[in-house]
């Protein structure tokens, strides 16, 4: 991390994980305590405390990087936004796609209770992933042998879910980059499916698990396509460190549940159409740089986490304040070592954050050989058996 870079993102990482082992904490606490005797009652205390801690990041996006997102959606789904259990499939096109998400769920008012299925070492990134946890996200091994049980029993444990939630599951698998969208399209020619140019193929045994599981009680499946468009640079966790803008365009459709088919064939062929359609969408947009303006609308920079990072801060400049006084920590050079490194665990940590957001970094999708055409076109999601 160059030295110019890290003048910035370092004070921003103390910042961050301080209130975050904080709210951590607080996690823990009500998890101990109230949880065995009301599941209800910590989810809703838990949403709210959750929300302080991702509303640091909604304020990096919004208020540190400027990132402009801009929404196409038809009024009744803008409308119903955040009203409704929902859940939510997207292309998996940038860095910082689950943020945008982050940035929509804020605006619908359901920041605190948007849930992602994840991969399982994400739960063990430190404040991240531990609130994560706390917030019943779920985590998968990427091996459907054993994420099969594990996903169905968290989408059931969903069912009583007091508010309204948003679950977002990531039906390509993996981040869209060049080398995967190759392995894809020899995979979709070998097997005479339709050859994707913007979309890889998506692997539908998960979300065909979350329809069968999650009809009964979720109303609708909102279907986000992301795009950048040309005029601006792909955002990354870095450039959002570093206070460097980008525009991110997102569509946005709503399905209703139960107009899906019930027959689990016919619901994966459901969810490959939509890739088809997606990746359709994304060549109009690439033609037009835009999702059509007549569907533009407008989500507004609300000051509310600009007020959370705000009061963040004072409390932690007031506290180090009174512990310096207290502790004369820097008055020797033990402990100037000791603070010295203290800031590079935070620097170390928020290389991790960094790193661990890279889409080169995700695991390629795996093309089937041509001659297991057949098997892998009943599977019909152009991956290995074991993957979602």
């Amino acid at each position: 991390m160059a030295i110019a870079a890290a003048a910035v993102i370092v004070p921003l990482g103390v910042l961050f994980f301080i209130s975050g082992l904080v709210i951590n904490l607080i996690q823990a606490t009500y998890f101990v305590l109230v949880r065995p005797i009301s599941k209800s009652t910590y989810r809703r205390i838990n949403r709210i405390v959750a929300e302080l801690l991702w509303l640091e990041l909604v304020w990096i996006v919004d208020w540190w990087a400027g990132v402009k997102i801009k929404v196409y959606a038809d009024p009744e789904t803008f409308n119903l936004m955040g009203k409704e259990h929902a859940l939510v499939i997207a292309n998996h096109r940038s860095d910082i796609d689950w943020l945008v998400g982050w940035i929509l769920a804020q605006r619908s008012g359901c920041l605190g209770s948007s849930l992602a299925v994840m991969k399982k070492s994400s739960k063990l990134l430190p404040v991240i992933g531990w609130s994560m946890w706390f917030s019943e996200y779920l985590f998968l091994e990427r091996s459907w042998a054993k994420d099969e049980r594990t996903l169905k029993s968290g989408l059931q444990r969903l069912s009583d879910y007091p508010l309204p939630f948003w679950l977002a599951l990531f039906v390509e698998g993996t981040r869209f980059t060049q080398a995967k969208l190759l392995a894809a399209q020899e995979y979709a020619a070998s097997a005479e499916l339709p050859v994707p140019r913007n979309v890889l193929i998506p692997r539908t045994k998960g979300f065909v698990t979350a329809v069968s599981h999650m009809r009964s009680f979720v109303p609708a499946i909102y279907d986000a396509t992301i795009c950048i468009p040309k005029s601006s640079p792909a955002p990354t966790m870095l450039r959002l460190f570093k206070g460097q803008p980008s525009v991110v365009h997102v569509h946005l459709k709503r399905h209703e549940m139960k107009d899906l088919p019930e027959n689990d064939d016919a619901i994966a062929q459901w969810c490959r159409d939509i890739f088809v359609a997606k990746d359709k969408l994304l060549d109009k947009h690439i033609a037009e740089d835009t999702f059509g303006e007549e569907k533009l609308q407008d989500i507004g920079r609300p000051i509310k986490s600009l007020v959370v990072v705000a009061s963040w801060s004072c409390i932690l400049i007031l506290g180090t304040i009174k512990f310096l006084q207290a502790t004369a920590l820097l008055s020797s050079w033990k402990g100037v070592a000791i603070s010295a490194a203290l800031m590079a665990i935070i620097t170390v940590l928020m290389q991790i954050l960094i790193n661990f957001s890279k889409s080169e970094r995700s695991t390629a999708a795996k093309v089937a050989p041509a001659k297991e055409k057949t098997v892998n076109q009943a599977r019909g999601n152009g991956q290995e058996d074991k993957t979602l």
